[in-house]
């Protein structure tokens, strides 16, 4: 078995994309929050706001996706190392499905302010 302790760079590099391209083909969810980021740089490159909401946005946007991939790695651990259903493995796998929300509602909440902020501008 490989680890990823003292290996080069990109081998480490290798390691983190592999993870990433697990994910997307088992989580539902996180290509659910890739499709939504996509549509979001798509919305910033129409309205074209100053860089700083670009940074917000974005910032916003990598939080999610790496609070979605803590998410995936833990329930498979947990799912690995206790396979039946067990209330303590429950407890964890709903707080990190809640830090997945806590960071979706911070993200929606900067997508208001950006609004609100677009539409004043417009005005």
């Amino acid at each position: 078995m490989q680890t990823s302790k003292n290996q080069s760079f990109f081998a480490r590099l290798g390691f983190a994309w592999a993870g990433v391209v697990h994910a997307l083909r088992s989580e539902h969810s996180l290509r659910f929050q890739v499709l939504a980021l996509g549509i979001v740089l798509i919305a910033l490159a129409w309205f074209r706001p100053e860089p700083e909401w670009w940074a917000i946005t974005l910032l916003t946007s990598a939080v999610v996706l790496a609070a979605e991939l803590f998410n995936t790695a833990l329930e498979h651990l947990a799912d690995h190392l206790h396979p039946e259903v067990h209330p303590g493995i429950r407890v964890v796998k709903d707080c990190a499905a809640a830090a997945v929300l806590m960071t979706s509602l911070a993200a929606v909440a900067v997508a208001v302010a950006l609004a609100v902020h677009l539409a004043r501008r417009a005005s």
